[in-house]
């Protein structure tokens, strides 16, 4: 791959990732639950979920999604009902939204997680995928090389935006301090996740 195809490949991944979207919605509300330390995790994690979903699209799976409805359906319904189920309970959350949470054992496993799911069951990253990855490898070449360059350096796109968006939620702690406003904020970031789960429905395999 040429510099300036790599280039252009990184402006396009920076701005998918700096584009709101559920994994930025995920890490805004971790930060203010957990604190900045826990919310990378989930960032981690759903960088973890880039790489598998491009796998999955090396491997054929964009090309099945757009083929099978079935498997289609069932990953946009499983991909739905999780961004629908984390709206909710980020609309229920406490009002004292930028408290501490008291540390817990399993709570970095659980933001580790988080994060990977948001990448893995959301079935447009797969076909978003299926369209821009083969844009930028050269069938002359080998195609692992290409793969871990582009996979890698869109995971590493993700992980940067992710850390803006935590340093920003964490230097407006004080101003969500008050609890109208937290509360307020819970109610945003809900109706974001209902609002990306329910978009998710919409989703079908020919929109790309």
């Amino acid at each position: 791959m040429s510099a300036t195809s790599w280039l252009l490949f990184c402006s396009l991944a920076l701005l998918t990732a700096f584009s709101p979207g559920p994994a930025v919605l995920l890490a805004v509300s971790n930060t203010a639950t957990h604190g900045a330390r826990r919310a990378l995790l989930g960032s981690v994690g759903n960088a973890l979920g880039v790489f598998l979903v491009s796998a999955t699209t090396m491997l054929g799976l964009g090309a099945l999604l757009q083929t099978s409805a079935w498997l289609f359906g069932a990953l946009k319904l499983a991909g739905a009902a999780y961004l629908i189920w984390l709206g909710l309970r980020q609309w229920r959350a406490r009002d004292d939204l930028f408290a501490r949470a008291p540390a817990q054992a399993g709570a970095p496993r659980r933001m580790f997680l988080q994060g990977l799911l948001v990448a893995t069951t959301n079935p447009k990253s797969i076909l978003f995928f299926t369209a821009l990855l083969p844009q930028f490898m050269r069938a002359d070449a080998a195609l692992l090389p290409q793969f871990f360059a582009l996979t890698l350096t869109f995971a590493a796109c993700t992980v940067l935006s992710h850390l803006c968006y935590v340093v920003l939620a964490g230097a407006l702690r004080g101003w969500f301090a008050q609890p109208r406003r937290a509360r307020w904020f819970n109610r945003a970031l809900g109706t974001g996740y209902a609002a990306m789960g329910l978009s998710l429905l919409r989703l079908r395999p020919a929109a790309v």
